[in-house]
């Protein structure tokens, strides 16, 4: 699925992933190909994606979630990725 993950200021990542987990505010949660829409807010933690066999961790303050069609948009107001 592609995933999008923005900051006010730019583009943080950009790609495709076969597993997301998030820190939503009621628990962490997974996110695979085909999930149902969906609209979450995220809260301090890490975002952890599968990504090209890659493992990938984004560390968030909090934000937005979107899923739609296998698109993920991810909103989030400052993050640093490795």
């Amino acid at each position: 699925m592609q995933i999008d993950i923005l900051t006010p200021e730019s583009k943080l990542f950009s790609g495709e992933a076969s597993s997301i987990i998030f820190p939503g505010i009621s628990g962490d949660f997974e996110l695979l190909e085909n999930h149902a829409p969906m609209i979450a807010a995220l809260k301090k933690g890490t975002i952890e994606m599968l990504s090209g066999g890659e493992k990938k961790s984004i560390q968030i303050e909090d934000g937005f979630v979107e899923c739609i069609q296998n698109k993920v948009s991810v909103l989030i107001a400052d993050g640093s990725i490795s």
